[in-house]
């Protein structure tokens, strides 16, 4: 296998999240062509794009080759990528595309490093999900229906470096309510956007905990919609935030909801919490800011994060990943398997 040619192949099937059917498709055949045991994890449509094109059948894949009736460790992924579609191309130092370093390149390393194990007869599977991009539903399916693996090398650009640990996620929506009126007569009214201006305000200037080893959290107000015109009192305002986890989530929680206050109501969507990895000896580490599939993978043994790629060029429109990475990547994925492996 090439992995440069594979990692190619791989970026010009679209596959957004909600539309990985065909790059799962293409996988599944491929590995068979090699001699796994493949097995197609169904995983229900996703609801990001209803009615889109495209969108419809998904699954994992999960394979093991035909010699391993249980692998003790497995290479882990995901196939889906963020839009828009950018199909690949390449020079002499780089292959580009979307998911060129999240995270299809990783994908091909893993299955390169995987063939390298498997010539040397260690028990070593493959789990590429989907859905990761948006809310993890391919790993929560995959979490229901573990093989009995002892580690999981999960993949995200961390420039070939192995992660000490990675930041959570906490997804909040503040929804603020008021009573609509003419924007002449403001007294008659009452201003949701107003309301939920001042919560912001109070969140904004709420202190966020930090972690001496990994660092601050953070916190992005990413959407904020709201009202019906400008003649208009507003009755609604909502706003997405999403916070990056140093510690566990339920104090901030909680300081959140006193923030807020009686402006708005607190709804928290989205729950991933910080996670702390194993290493090995002799690979240089780092920690994540992002968040992964790992915490949905529990089932799947103890994890380790590593990958070629860096994070930074990663959802862009110029993507890319190094060719000299990504072969160190399969030499470093080798070390750490058997490494675990002893």
């Amino acid at each position: 296998m090439d992995p440069i040619s594979f990692t190619r192949q791989l970026i010009d099937i679209e596959s957004t999240t909600g539309h990985e059917g065909a790059v799962g498709d293409f996988l599944a055949r491929r590995l068979e062509e090699m001699h796994y045991v493949v097995e197609r994890m169904p995983v229900a449509p996703s609801t990001a794009t209803p009615g889109a094109p495209g969108v419809g059948e998904r699954f994992n894949v999960y394979a093991r080759p035909q010699e391993v009736a249980q692998p003790v460790l497995v290479f882990s992924t995901h196939i889906d990528t963020v839009p828009p579609f950018i199909a690949s191309s390449e020079d002499d130092d780089n292959i580009y595309g979307r998911g060129a370093c999240d995270a299809k390149g990783i994908l091909a390393a893993q299955v390169a490093a995987c063939e390298r194990l498997r010539a040397a007869g260690l028990p070593v599977g493959l789990l590429f999900v989907v859905g990761e991009e948006r809310d993890s539903t391919g790993a929560t399916v995959a979490n229901r229906n573990p093989r009995g693996s002892r580690f999981l090398i999960n993949g995200e650009p961390t420039d070939n470096r192995i992660a000490l640990a990675s930041k959570g996620a906490l997804r909040v929506e503040v929804t603020a309510h008021g009573r609509m009126a003419h924007s002449a007569y403001p007294e008659l009214g009452e201003s949701a956007i107003d309301k939920l201006l001042d919560a912001l305000q109070a969140l904004r200037a709420m202190p966020l905990p930090v972690n001496p080893e990994i660092g601050p959290s953070t916190m992005n107000i990413g959407i904020i919609e709201g009202g019906r015109a400008t003649n208009v009192i507003p009755d609604f305002a909502k706003a997405q935030l999403l916070y990056r986890l140093v510690s566990p989530s339920e104090p901030l929680r909680e300081a959140i909801v006193q923030a807020v206050g009686a402006l708005a109501q607190v709804e928290f969507v989205l729950n991933i919490p910080y996670m702390r990895f194993v290493t090995v000896p002799g690979v240089p580490t780092m920690t994540a800011s992002f968040t992964t599939d790992i915490p949905k993978l529990s089932a799947w043994g103890t994890p380790v994060l590593f990958g070629p790629g860096s994070i930074l060029v990663a959802h862009t429109e110029r993507e890319f990943l190094g060719k000299r990475e990504l072969f160190e990547a399969i030499e470093q994925y080798e070390k750490i398997a058997r490494h675990l492996l002893q």
